[in-house]
């Protein structure tokens, strides 16, 4: 089978051959990932994989140690091991990963439960430290493979033929009819990354918002845009954490951030939601990865890629974060299939921008955001991860809508139909630079 991965001159290393013992921690390692037709095959070329189908991809492991931590703490040492390429991929790798994913659904492991029973606060300062870890990377970096506008979450497919540009727009479009967003409404983002939502809401639907994020890069590339866009009367971009807002709001949103708060902050976000979201017609929406049961972030993710985060249920959402806050859950939609076509196309990016990423950040960088765009999809696809959109209201508040179909409304249809909150519709001065949607038309 061809090698579908370049690997360092590393794995050239000569490796004495597999010993017994070895060869039995090979078996109880296929074993155990039988069930995903993956072959294990140890760096002396033998492999304990004994099924008449053929396999959908190899996991060459390279070295002793490296089997040794696969059994030990598969989570941590896989991800470690194939950025360093002492573990190659051979065949297609999000299709391995993908199969290896679905063999490990089961409930949490001992190693899981001890890391979420260990799991620190995220304080002010840790929280900034690992917002900046993930995303102060270098604009130049994701501008290489997300969207031209910079969008780093879900987008919302509403046909699967739409461009990732069109289905980033809808997904913005989808929000603002949830949250019934009025001409004049006043609205807090908490974690606005580069801005666009925030920029979409002024732009289109006529509405007021002060954006928070502690990302220095995307901050400055946000308030350069609104600048440049001519709309810095209609959006505030605030360097501050979510737990110094303050003021009261028609209306609070928060897209990708819910995860990064962290279980011993949801008091927190609570305390915050009760405070700005004004308890007669305030709405609210939450955007967020999650589970169906607690479980903490793979290993490997949390430490290399996304510290601090941790992908809540909605069980944990509804009874720690909404009703301490008196509010009312109103709707409930699960996006996790928009993630995973989402994904696709980001990683479809990411690898036709594969040359230039290995030679501005190296080979191991690389190495360690395939996997990781790789895996991410693979958790969206099997159910392991989900994407949830959650939209409250104050108890005291009736929900937005009559039907869900409002939601979904493509156009006015005049004061008795359901897009009757319809977007704001901006004159030609106050336009965008780029193209956009107009009365909520789709690209």
């Amino acid at each position: 089978m061809q090698r579908s991965h370049v690997v360092d001159a590393y794995t050239t290393t000569i490796q004495p051959p597999a010993r017994i013992f070895d060869r039995w921690l090979a078996v109880r390692l296929q074993r155990a990932i039988e069930p995903a037709a993956v072959r294990l095959e140890l760096w002396d070329g033998s492999s304990p994989y004994t099924r008449d189908a053929a396999p959908i991809g190899s996991v060459v492991v390279h070295d002793r140690a490296t089997l040794i931590g696969l059994i030990v703490d598969p989570d941590l040492s896989f991800g470690d091991a194939y950025t360093a390429s002492r573990l190659e991929i051979r065949g297609d790798l999000g299709a391995v990963v993908e199969a290896l994913t679905r063999v490990t659904l089961g409930p949490p492991t001992w190693r899981e439960r001890v890391r979420g029973a260990l799991e620190r606060p995220n304080s002010l300062t840790s929280a900034r430290r690992n917002v900046h870890h993930h995303y102060d990377l270098g604009n130049e970096f994701y501008q290489q493979w997300l969207d031209e506008d910079l969008v780093y979450t879900c987008a919302y497919f509403e046909h699967p033929q739409m461009t990732l540009e069109a289905a980033q727009h809808a997904k913005f479009d989808l929000v603002c009819r949830k949250l019934r967003l009025q001409p004049g409404d006043s609205v807090v983002e908490a974690g606005c990354g580069w801005g666009t939502l925030a920029l979409h809401m002024a732009h289109f639907y006529g509405v007021h918002v002060k954006a928070f994020n502690v990302s220095r890069e995307q901050l400055a590339y946000a308030k350069d845009r609104a600048r440049r866009e001519g709309i810095t009367d209609r959006v505030e971009f605030i360097d501050d954490d979510y737990r110094n807002v303050r003021g009261e709001y028609d209306a609070f949103v928060a897209v990708g951030m819910l995860e990064h708060v962290g279980r011993h902050h949801y008091e927190s976000l609570s305390e915050v939601l009760r405070r700005v979201v004004r308890r007669d017609g305030g709405r609210g929406l939450l955007h967020f990865i999650g589970r169906d049961a607690p479980r903490p972030l793979n290993a490997w993710t949390q430490r290399r890629i996304f510290p601090g985060a941790y992908p809540p249920t909605l069980a944990e959402v509804a009874t720690q974060v909404l009703t301490p806050a008196g509010m009312s859950i109103v709707d409930v939609e699960n996006l996790r299939l928009h993630y995973a076509r989402t994904l696709a196309h980001w990683r479809t990016r990411f690898k036709n921008a594969e040359e230039q990423v290995r030679a501005e950040y190296g080979a191991k960088f690389h190495r360690a955001w395939e996997l990781y765009l790789a895996a991410s999809q693979a958790a969206f696809t099997t159910g392991w991860m989900q994407l949830f959109q959650v939209v409250f209201v104050p108890l005291e508040t009736a929900p937005p809508y009559w039907t869900r179909a409002e939601m979904y409304a493509a156009s006015n249809e005049g004061p008795d139909g359901p897009a009757e909150a319809g977007p704001y519709e901006p004159g030609p001065a106050s336009r965008p630079l780029r193209a956009g949607p107009t009365n909520n038309a789709k690209l």
